[in-house]
């Protein structure tokens, strides 16, 4: 008899261990213990880390016998690139970032016009110099552009020639301390820095705009430069990716600082539709195309709104 009740108690036991823990097989249990003591596949080092995303947005309005007034048709599509490259390897980083932006916008009142066109190439490469991994000794290149002819509008709906490919084109070359104290975000500071201004079309190198002397192709500054580069993701559907650059020239007019600054931020909807804000704001003391005389620099500011498709490029890790 005790030998029977024994024989049941063993047999219950092997039946919880067996079935308990949410009812899963015996045969599985290998591949249950396995997953729990593997690593995340997110706390794996890699050498290489490659991704990026792609967002095409439209806005479409139209309108008849409207009292209001306003455009009877309007449409505008908007486009952003974004690529990056990441290398990390014991000491040293290199990372490399390219954006680009198109928009364009037709209405029944001014026609076709581009109303965003920017191509901006990034590499940093820095070897770290201190123990906890933030601070490195960084050399920086930035290649920034656009790939169509532009225009300025007066009062009276005239467009006048003003950009091009590599007119104007920026190239800064720079030498200084990266400081990354989380993976979100870096602070780039130099002292010494070369930047330099490309007006290769002929006909705006004849007008000396961007501050290249006149009929010159090439503009050449010294000074310090500083780059913050910002990126987060608010729970699962929200990231915002950020970046100012501040320049300023030891010879002219030191504190009259060039600002570049890129804001953008994305709300998903489901897997592929998202909605987008962009704000972009630039001022440099060279840009000498606006004020009641068209001679005089000013802020410049962009600001995008938009749904649309947004597919992420898979991210790669090797």
């Amino acid at each position: 008899m005790k030998k029977t009740i024994s024989l049941t108690i063993l047999l219950a036991v092997l039946n919880f261990v067996c079935y308990s823990q949410d009812d899963i097989p015996v045969r599985q249990l290998p591949t249950e213990v396995f997953r729990t003591i593997t690593k995340p596949k997110d706390t794996v080092k890699y050498t290489w880390k490659r991704g990026g995303i792609f967002n095409f947005n439209m806005a479409e309005g139209s309108q008849k016998n409207w009292a209001a007034g306003g455009d009877n048709f309007s449409i505008a599509l908007t486009a952003y690139v974004n690529y990056f490259l990441y290398y990390q390897h014991k000491n040293q980083t290199w990372d490399n970032n390219i954006d680009f932006n198109l928009g364009f916008i037709q209405t029944t009142s001014i026609g076709a016009r581009k109303n965003d066109d920017r191509l901006d190439f990034l590499s940093k490469y820095g070897i770290r110099v201190d123990t906890t991994n933030k601070l490195f000794i960084s050399g920086l290149f930035n290649f920034r552009t656009q790939f169509f002819d532009g225009f300025t509008y007066d009062g009276a709906g005239n467009r006048i020639f003003s950009s091009t490919f590599l007119s104007p084109g920026y190239v800064i070359l720079s030498a200084g301390m990266d400081y990354k104290p989380t993976k979100e975000l870096s602070i780039f500071f130099s002292l010494l820095t070369d930047r330099a201004t490309i007006l290769a079309n002929p006909t705006l190198s004849k007008q000396g705009l961007y501050g290249v002397d006149t009929g010159h192709h090439v503009f050449n500054e010294f000074g310090g430069f500083a780059s913050i580069n910002y990126t987060h993701s608010f729970g699962k559907n929200i990231m915002y990716k950020g970046r100012v650059d501040l320049f300023s020239n030891y010879a002219n007019k030191p504190q009259n600082i060039d600002v570049y600054m890129t804001h953008y931020l994305t709300f998903k909807i489901n897997r592929y539709l998202s909605t987008t804000y962009a704000l972009n704001l630039i001022y440099d003391d060279d840009v000498k195309l606006f004020g009641p005389n068209n001679n005089s620099p000013a802020l410049q500011i962009q600001s995008q709104i938009g749904i649309g498709l947004s597919i992420p490029f898979a991210i790669k890790r090797y």
